[in-house]
């Protein structure tokens, strides 16, 4: 519903802002530019699904070896000493608990169609815990803000697309993106702790909190001491010997299961190959609305008038082109990437913008989204606290995004 009114608006603002321009300034030829806007995003649309089924079929052939590998299964375990003190008031030894460990580890791993089900099957079973049943309960909320944060360490769909948009180096903003989609979640799970009076210094959490604080310290402060020039080639070295030792601990995994490594990595390509042909259309709709939004010129007003609070208190404004994926992030999956989309295409994959709305993107998940599928899912109407602490999470993820971007890229 959400995104209905958001493609609905970007149509009449194109139709008013175009009318404006004619009025007040004369320019005959707005509507013309705005339909040839339109065609040209509906070839590109259809260009960028049909490139992205390669990409596509590749990562999740592999993300399917890792499924079947265990490999979600064991992030599940390693977790369980954290996630049994974010969750006091479930049982032990209830499904929940498995069902929501499951859940985020198919979330880092990026595996959407595996989270989702298991997500809608974790807020069941926290509802048959719920004595009143139209409102959200302390580990719903805490489940919803988790997902909600959009913590994800391999990135496969972002790097999918810099890689169809021409990215030299579609890995390049792995370590930036982790460490920003690392603060959001840790912004909201702190928020979320304090609301819910859990113990913050309780050895395990602390050691959690602390030590994944202490990693991205640590990496922040390797990144300064390098030179400029080394910081690009040294972090998409880094990135890039971490994802390919994740594809060589998939294919063990699978070893060790004994499964047919090669039969489950084409199994999930053809899953790959139908991701991509499924996309075409709600792609192309987006990128018309948003080609649409940028050819009247509304864009440019938008951002324009950003520009202009932000230089009045002096400060940097050469992220204000990208900052409109990160206003759609909360409300729309497929805005936001169409709007990553479009910054790649108009600045470049490889410019400044191009690569901090790709960081925008994976910082955090679509909040009004999750929060209408998971409780709605459940008849939940009454959400407490879950919007604030999830609107948290986009607020650092976005700050976060823009200071690493600068710090890896400017």
């Amino acid at each position: 519903m959400v995104l209905n009114y958001i493609w609905i608006s970007f149509f009449v603002i194109a139709f008013i802002v175009g009318i404006c321009k004619i009025i007040f300034t004369g320019d005959y030829n707005v509507f013309t530019d705005m339909m040839n806007a339109v065609f040209a995003a509906s070839k590109t649309g259809f260009e960028i699904s049909i490139g992205l089924t390669g990409i596509l079929s590749f990562w999740l052939g592999f993300m399917k070896i890792g499924e079947r590998g265990g490999v979600v299964n064991a992030l599940a375990r390693w977790g369980a000493p954290v996630f049994s003190r974010l969750f006091p008031d479930i049982p032990k030894g209830h499904p929940a608990i498995g069902s929501i460990f499951m859940n985020i580890a198919a979330n880092m791993l990026n595996l959407d169609n595996a989270a989702t089900p298991v997500g809608l099957k974790a807020m069941q079973e926290l509802q048959s815990l719920n004595k009143k049943k139209d409102t959200a309960t302390n580990p719903m909320i805490m489940f919803l803000v988790l997902n909600a944060s959009g913590l994800t360490i391999i990135p496969i769909t972002i790097m999918a697309y810099r890689a169809q948009m021409g990215a030299a180096n579609p890995a390049d903003i792995f370590i930036p993106l982790l460490i920003s989609t690392t603060m959001a979640t840790l912004a909201a799970l702190i928020f979320v702790c304090i609301k819910q009076k859990i113990n913050l210094f309780d050895k395990v959490l602390l050691g959690f909190i602390g030590g994944t604080v202490l990693i991205i310290a640590i990496i922040v402060y390797w990144v300064q001491s390098l030179p400029q020039e080394k910081i690009s080639v040294y972090s998409s070295l880094v990135a890039n010997c971490l994802l390919f030792s994740i594809l060589i601990s998939f294919i063990i995994s699978g070893f060790r299961k004994k499964i047919n490594v090669y039969e489950v990595f084409i199994e999930g390509a053809k899953e790959g190959f139908k991701t991509a042909i499924m996309i075409i259309p709600y792609l192309i709709a987006i990128l018309v609305g948003i080609a649409l939004f940028r050819a009247s010129g509304a864009m440019a007003v938008l951002t324009d008038g950003i520009a202009y609070i932000v230089s009045f208190f002096e400060l940097p404004i050469n992220w204000v082109d990208a900052f409109p994926t990160a206003l759609m992030k909360p409300l729309s999956g497929s805005g936001s990437r169409g709007m990553m989309i479009d910054a790649m295409q108009t600045f470049g994959a490889d410019s400044f913008v191009g690569r901090l709305a790709s960081i925008f993107q994976g910082s955090t998940d679509t909040t009004f989204y999750l929060v209408a599928v998971y409780y709605g899912a459940v008849n939940i109407k009454n959400t407490r606290y879950t919007i604030p602490a999830a609107l948290l999470a986009d607020l650092v993820g976005t700050l976060t995004a823009i200071f690493v971007a600068y710090l890896f890229f400017n």
